[in-house]
C-alpha cells in the first residue's frame, strides 16, 4: 500500500495540471470502490480547483462546492492524460478539466476510495488523525508525552494514526534503526532525548523518501509512471538475514502487530 511518501510525490505529480483548473466533467465507470463513490461526486462539475492537498495517506481536491477525498489504497494510481484518451481495464473514474487534460484513477483491486465533502476535515475518515509528520506540531516532545504509561511496543506507538499520520511499516522500520531503537521495546519506557532523535530520524526518513519519488514495492509508480527509488537505501526494510549496515551482524525479522519487522539486535536497543 502506497504510503504518506508515495502519496506525497502523486500529490506533487499531479497539482501543476489541476491546480486552477475548472471541472467540466466527472465520469465514474465503476462506483465499487472501498465504498460506493457517492453521486455527490457530481458536484465537482464546474468548479474551479483551489488546491491539491494531501492530509496522512489522502488526496484532498477543493473547490467551493466541496472537497473530493481520494485515497489510492493497496494497488491505486493516478494519471493525467488528455481528454479522449481510451480507458483501459480498471480505468474507474475519470476527471476532466478545462485544460484538456483529465485525472484518471485506476484501481485493479478497488481498496481505494473517491468521496466528496463539504468539511472534508470534520469527515470521519480524517477527525481524529494525529500531527503532520513534516510539520512543527510533530516532534519528540510530543511523542514523548503520548507515550507515558504506554505499553505498547514503540513500532506500532509510531504507525498510529492518531499518535501521528503517515508513519507506515518501510519508514517505521528505517526511522527505528537510524534512531537505534529496538521496535519492541515499551513505547513509555523510552526517554525524552531518544524521542526527540527518533521524532528528527523520522522527519528525515520521510522527506528523503519524497526527494527520491517514493518506495517502489510491487505497485508503486509516480505519476508519470516512474518508480520510486528511496528503496535503493533502505537499512533493514526487506533486509532480514542480511549483515547489518552498521556492524555486519544478521538483521532479524520478527511479526509484530502482523506487519514484518527487520532490526539490528546490536544496534537497536
Amino acid at each position: 500500500m502506497p504510503e504518506l511518501p508515495e502519496v506525497e510525490v502523486s500529490r506533487m505529480g499531479i497539482e501543476p495540471h489541476l491546480n486552477q483548473q475548472t471541472i467540466t466533467a466527472v465520469i465514474v465507470r465503476d462506483k465499487r470502490l472501498r465504498w460506493p463513490i457517492p453521486d455527490a461526486i457530481q458536484q465537482l462539475v464546474g468548479q474551479s480547483i483551489q488546491a491539491v492537498r494531501r492530509r496522512a495517506k489522502y488526496l484532498l481536491i477543493d473547490t467551493a462546492a466541496g472537497t473530493a477525498i481520494l485515497h489510492l489504497g493497496m494497488s491505486g494510481k493516478l494519471r493525467v492524460v488528455p481528454i479522449g484518451t481510451p480507458a483501459v481495464k480498471h480505468d474507474h473514474v475519470d476527471i476532466e478539466l478545462s485544460n484538456g487534460q483529465l485525472l484518471r484513477l485506476n484501481d485493479p483491486r478497488r481498496f481505494g476510495c473517491l468521496l466528496f465533502s463539504n468539511q472534508p476535515e470534520q469527515h470521519e475518515l480524517l477527525a481524529s488523525l494525529g500531527p503532520e509528520p513534516l510539520t512543527e506540531k510533530f516532534d519528540g516532545k510530543c511523542l514523548y508525552e503520548l507515550s507515558r504509561q504506554r505499553k505498547t511496543p514503540i513500532k506500532t506507538f509510531i504507525m498510529d494514526n492518531k499518535i501521528v499520520v503517515g508513519v507506515g511499516n518501510i519508514y517505521a522500520n528505517e526511522s527505528l534503526f537510524r534512531a537505534g531503537i529496538h521496535p519492541q521495546r515499551e513505547a513509555g519506557k523510552i526517554s525524552l532525548q531518544r524521542y526527540l532523535k527518533l521524532a528528527d530520524n523520522i522527519k528525515e526518513v520521510l522527506a528523503a523518501a519524497i526527494k527520491q519519488g517514493g518506495t517502489t514495492l510491487k505497485d508503486f509508480a509516480q505519476v508519470d509512471g516512474n518508480p520510486g527509488y528511496f528503496a535503493q537505501t533502505l537499512y533493514v526494510y526487506g533486509r532480514g538475514g542480511k549483515p547489518c549496515f552498521q556492524c555486519e551482524r544478521a538483521l532479524k525479522e520478527v511479526k509484530l502487530g502482523q506487519r514484518t519487522t527487520v532490526y539490528c539486535g546490536h544496534c537497536q536497543r
